[in-house]
């Protein structure tokens, strides 16, 4: 009964620590949001080599490369490399693409690997080899880069011979697509618009999110180069580059779009991969980063950065303990006071990004609940991906699945690579069931206080198992029209 206690304020105390300094995040960003960054003049302009990674992308790969085809940049000081590892036709269309721009004079080659060795970074690892640029720029499958990207971006480079490398914010296709997309379009933009802003611009350490970026070549080699220990090669690399002294940029006013991912399954893939890649990360250099010769608030920030996704295992234990302690007649409204207060600091977070970024933002404001749902309910897919970091447990790099959505009218039922139910909504079922079952005992001992908490982990829970459930299935009936951005409806979010 102790026991039970003392690990549930435990989980209280570091929840609200995660929660709390996401206030911190946010003040740094009000602190220096209004500084600008004016393109530097450049001499000249260096050469570049752009790496396109791709893995079984039917759908998007030609699209990428027509738009890094189309980039503003001076042909002879350009390179492109379609790095594929794909075993279906993408490699044909690939290889089409590249010889329909090679024709045109654009100097491009397609680097096809049997061997899927070190998955994406081993692909980039292996296309440096051949890269003729000072500068390397990355763009995941499923991105459309515009085309004064480089221009708006390698200029940075020239006064700052220890800028490593820059980060670009990740604008958004098919956020309107359905209220899962909206949600995680939410949930992408309070990171690229308060946490990145505030950490680079206060010179704490920065993470690198893999695509729609720029690399100093020589920063890559100096850090160790690109390494395929972890699932989150990016965010390993970036910090192991700051840890050696190399500067980092993020430019907010650069937007890259990309597509979300339209199907649950593919979004707790990808949020999988993080989580999983951010602890492995943490475990990775961690012990490094708690010696490094930087300020001490400068490592602690860098720490809970890497280990962020704790709070996905520390909710679950959280709700299996509230169950046996509202059972015992404990009490444990003091705990939840910790957690309420903490937990105003995430949606503040994604408000003041929605403010920043759209007119529209009261109304994007009514999707949260939406948001709130799905990061809630994701808490399990996340622990079991944490869990599997901390045993050393080894997996492959599960891509996220891209089907070229772009309107509501797109389909992405029926297409290939989408992807099967797997056990884990199962569970996210079952966790459902427990939650509502301590609200019923929660309202009959009197503890109103731990209902609304309980209610959130049951609706969160339940909602993206059924979620799971309806992506599940074969076919759904096309939409004709692309109405104008309205939040979406409960009936409308499940028949998605």
């Amino acid at each position: 009964m102790i026991i039970i206690g003392i690990l549930y304020l435990l989980c209280a105390v570091f929840l609200a620590l995660y929660g709390f300094n996401t206030f911190v995040l946010i003040y740094l960003y009000l602190r220096h949001r209004n500084e600008t960054l004016p393109l530097p003049p450049l001499d000249e302009w260096p050469q570049v080599t752009v790496q396109l990674p791709v893995f079984n992308e039917v759908y998007v790969v030609g699209r990428l490369i027509d738009a890094v085809a189309h980039l503003t940049y001076p042909r002879e000081r350009l390179q492109i490399q379609v790095l594929d590892d794909s075993t279906d036709e993408t490699t044909n269309l690939a290889r089409r693409k590249v010889q329909q721009y090679r024709g045109q004079g654009t100097d491009i080659e397609l680097i096809h690997r049997h061997e899927r060795v070190d998955f994406k970074a081993g692909a980039l690892r292996e296309g440096l080899k051949s890269a003729k640029g000072r500068f390397i720029v990355l763009f995941d499958a499923d991105f459309v880069p515009p085309s004064d990207f480089l221009l708006n971006t390698i200029p940075y480079f020239g006064s700052r011979p220890r800028l490593g490398f820059i980060q670009t914010r990740w604008g958004h296709i098919n956020a309107s697509y359905s209220a899962l997309t909206q949600a995680q379009a939410i949930a992408l933009d309070g990171h690229f618009v308060v946490e990145q802003t505030a950490r680079q611009r206060s010179g704490l350490f920065m993470n690198f999110n893999g695509t729609a970026g720029v690399w100093r070549r020589r920063c890559i080699e100096e850090a160790g180069g690109w390494q395929g220990d972890t699932l989150s090669e990016d965010m390993d690399l970036s910090y192991r580059a700051q840890l050696k002294g190399w500067e980092c940029l993020y430019l907010p006013h650069v937007v890259a779009p990309a597509e979300i991912p339209p199907q649950i399954h593919a979004f707790k893939r990808q949020q999988y991969r993080w989580a999983k890649g951010s602890i492995q990360c943490a475990l990775k250099l961690g012990p490094t980063l708690s010696t490094a010769s930087v300020p001490l608030f400068k490592r602690l920030q860098g720490l809970i950065h890497l280990t962020n996704y704790l709070v996905h295992p520390l909710m679950t234990l959280l709700l299996l303990l509230s169950l046996p302690l509202l059972l015992l007649g404990r009490p444990f409204n003091l705990h939840l006071t910790f957690i309420s207060l903490a937990s105003l600091g995430p949606p503040a977070l994604y408000l003041m990004a929605q403010r920043a970024l759209y007119p529209d933002w009261r109304r994007r404001f009514s999707c949260f609940p939406f948001l709130a749902l799905v990061g809630t309910g994701i808490a399990l897919n996340n622990t079991k991906a944490i869990w599997e970091a901390v045993i050393g447990k080894g997996s492959d790099f599960g891509r996220t699945p891209k089907f070229r959505v772009e309107e509501r009218g797109d389909r992405w039922k029926g297409k290939r690579y989408t992807l099967p139910l797997n056990g884990v909504t199962l569970g996210e079922a079952l966790l459902s069931l427990y939650a509502l079952a301590a609200v019923v005992v929660a309202a009959q001992r009197g503890s109103y206080y731990a209902i609304p908490f309980l209610l959130l982990y049951g609706l969160g829970f339940g909602y993206v198992a059924l979620l799971t459930l309806l992506h599940s299935r074969p076919r759904v009936k096309e939409r004709k029209h692309k109405p104008a951005f309205k939040p979406p409806s409960l009936p409308e979010a499940l028949s998605e």
